[in-house]
């Protein structure tokens, strides 16, 4: 059988498949909770990178923390009065700047409680966002912090030449081309001052969000990550404990003596590829068409040279 009618006789099972995940997806929503007037905790478990939902590919699939997801959880909890409070179960080593600080301020607006409870590592991006929770809840050995802004820039030159590329620019604006190459002295300066502004926000935000004085928090911004007994200490984190911790937290502060706990948890792969299959199916032709190197480099050029919340620990 031809590769190419492999590829094609997969597009059409992936098609196939996914409209039974749809539907699967569809019915499983907040919405359909019933209870007590006000006595069910929605606990809904976030994981992976924080990005937008169009950033998703071939390349970063595997689970994911998008605006558009936690929109839809929260927006349901909210309106269903069977609700009485949300918990986010929250394991991220942090992702784009836009993405944390829209979701940052989802929590801060939720008209009803709600705490994160820490999984193994809540960093960066992660963490703005569980600092506009009412509550934060971490494990012992839970991680958390990271407070800080990285900038990663790749040399792509070797790439290219692996793959025959040669590029020549032709720009309107002195500095347009500043990250298809090694920056100038004077482009690191401006991008220093990009990096610290965005840094300026976070620390701003985490001080409002904890109610610490900001000469505080600028203190604990040094990207380092701590045991969540000592971010307790030092007042990143609320409360000590696990699952039944952070349900009796939820509980108190939405005054509820006999909590129905509804869980939810983020789509995984499968269900990221088969719910939005359009994005594998265009991924799956890259492939195919341009081969890994080329995907790789895509992917590179589309995802670095810009400041992230992000714990650069391979997380």
């Amino acid at each position: 059988m031809k590769k190419s009618t492999i590829v094609i006789s997969g597009i059409v099972a992936v098609v196939a498949v996914s409209l039974v995940a749809i539907i699967a997806i569809a019915v499983s929503g907040i919405d359909k909770v019933r209870g007590g007037d006000g006595d069910v905790i929605a606990f809904i478990s976030l994981s992976g990178t924080i990005a937008e939902g169009q950033d998703a590919s071939l390349l970063s699939a595997g689970g994911g923390i998008t605006p558009k997801f936690v929109r839809d959880r929260l927006e349901a909890a909210n309106d269903n009065p069977a609700v009485g409070a949300i918990i986010f179960k929250i394991d991220s080593g942090g992702g784009a700047v836009g993405a944390s600080q829209e979701i940052a301020e989802m929590v801060d607006e939720s008209e009803k409680p709600v705490v994160v409870f820490a999984g193994d590592t809540v960093a960066s991006g992660a963490y703005y966002i569980s600092s506009q929770a009412d509550k934060i809840v971490a494990k012992r050995g839970s991680l958390v912090g990271s407070i800080g802004v990285i900038s990663q820039i790749p040399d792509l030159s070797g790439l290219l030449d692996k793959l025959g590329i040669k590029l020549q620019t032709i720009k309107s604006g002195k500095h347009k081309d500043m990250f298809q190459r090694t920056l100038t002295p004077e482009e690191e300066v401006k991008y220093q001052a990009l990096s610290d502004e965005v840094y300026n926000q976070f620390v701003d935000d985490v001080a409002k969000g904890r109610k610490l004085k900001r000469e505080k928090v600028e203190e604990l911004a040094t990207g380092e990550l701590f045991p969540a007994t000592t971010a307790k200490k030092l007042g990143l984190v609320d409360v000590l404990g696990g699952y039944d911790t952070a349900i009796d937290t939820a509980a108190k502060l939405a005054k509820i003596e006999d909590p129905i706990v509804e869980e939810y948890r983020a789509p995984g792969l499968f269900e990221e590829v088969f719910a939005a299959p359009g994005l594998y199916i265009r991924d799956l032709i890259k492939l195919k068409v341009l081969g890994s190197d080329l995907m790789m480099l895509e992917h590179l050029r589309a995802n670095y040279g810009t400041p992230q919340y992000k714990h650069n620990g391979g997380l």
